[in-house]
């Protein structure tokens, strides 16, 4: 048997990049097993120091402060298992069983998305709206009726719970305001009681999930109206040929039918029956849906409609408000 090469944290670091595009894999000695199944990927290069972080259980300073450190036999086999795992498909995210949102920390698994950084715009946008609407009372303007107590947020789809834990931690109660009653729904079991984990691991635990797809589980009485109705629902077009590189993710929380919109125009169509006059619709989308998610808003009489861009500058969260006037 042939002895394992030792290697150090400097020579990893040196070489993460031709690493994460499989340039050295016999100069480092990582041996990926044949199979049927292997697809030979590239992968982001910070996956492969995040990932010998995970490994080593140290922080990121480690990589600055002990380039010759040499990884343990159980180490660097584990370390060479990941690398493995990372370049046939597997996120680093699923590998480690977390991932960063909003600066929080979020569990993920196999059965729920892994949050991703242009999902921020989503939450971003809802609390500007928030924010904007409390502060028109300092201008001399009365509480919409959308903000009257008790406030509300619905989070549809919430997988993870990403958007709703972010948003019901920003709106904490401070300086005497009051708290929001956020509400997450998600027709996955498994999902939920990852986002349950989640909440509890934020500190907001009073985030209350249910179990339903889409709408069906909730009341259509009035008083259990939401202020604020928000969602990044699955929105892929089901024969995208992008998604031959999404292979460990759920895919039925990336796809939908009628060109990945059939999710939106449910959630569109369903929004005046739960929200307040006035109140807040904000929808994650496609790249290359702006322009007909729009129109769905407006076919349902939202007003205000409007399509923010993502962090690459791509159409990507469209919003609109439910109008104050009856259909």
């Amino acid at each position: 048997m042939s002895k394992v090469q030792k290697m150090t944290v400097g020579q990893i670091k040196q070489r993460s990049q031709q690493l994460a595009y499989g340039a050295l894999k016999s100069d480092l000695d990582i041996k990926i097993p044949p199979s049927d199944d292997t697809v030979d990927r590239s992968m982001p290069p910070f996956w492969i120091t995040d990932w010998l972080l995970h490994v080593l259980n140290q922080p990121r300073s480690f990589l600055f402060t002990d380039d010759n450190y040499e990884l343990t036999d159980s180490e660097r086999a584990q370390f060479d298992a990941g690398v493995t795992q990372m370049r046939q498909g597997i996120p680093l995210a699923y590998l480690t069983g977390h991932q960063e949102f909003w600066s929080l920390d979020f569990k993920v698994n196999k059965h729920t998305l892994i949050p991703r950084p242009d999902t921020e715009v989503l939450v971003e946008q809802v609390l500007e709206w928030i924010q904007a609407q409390t502060a028109s009372t300092t201008s001399g303007k009365s509480l919409p009726k959308c903000l009257s107590h008790p406030k509300r947020l619905l989070d549809l789809g919430t997988g993870s719970g990403c958007i709703a834990i972010s948003l019901a931690y920003e709106l904490q109660p401070k300086n005497n305001s009051e708290a929001w009653q956020v509400v997450a729904l998600d027709v996955s079991k498994q999902a939920l009681a990852v986002a349950k984990q989640n909440a509890i691991h934020n500190q907001v635990p009073e985030v209350r999930f249910i179990q339903s797809s889409w709408y069906e589980a909730l009341s259509s009485d009035d008083a259990l109206s939401f202020d604020v109705i928000v969602s990044n629902p699955p929105y892929i077009d089901e024969q995208d040929e992008h998604l031959t590189s999404l292979i460990a993710e759920p895919i039925s929380a990336l796809t939908a039918p009628d060109s990945g919109l059939a999710d939106i125009t449910q959630i569109v169509k369903g929004a005046p029956k739960y929200l307040k006059a006035g109140g807040l619709l904000a929808v994650e989308h496609g790249y290359d849906q702006g322009s007909v998610v729009r129109d769905i808003f407006l076919q349902k009489g939202f007003e205000a409609v409007q399509t923010i861009q993502d962090y690459g500058g791509n159409e990507r969260v469209t919003l609109g408000q439910m109008s104050l006037a009856p259909n």
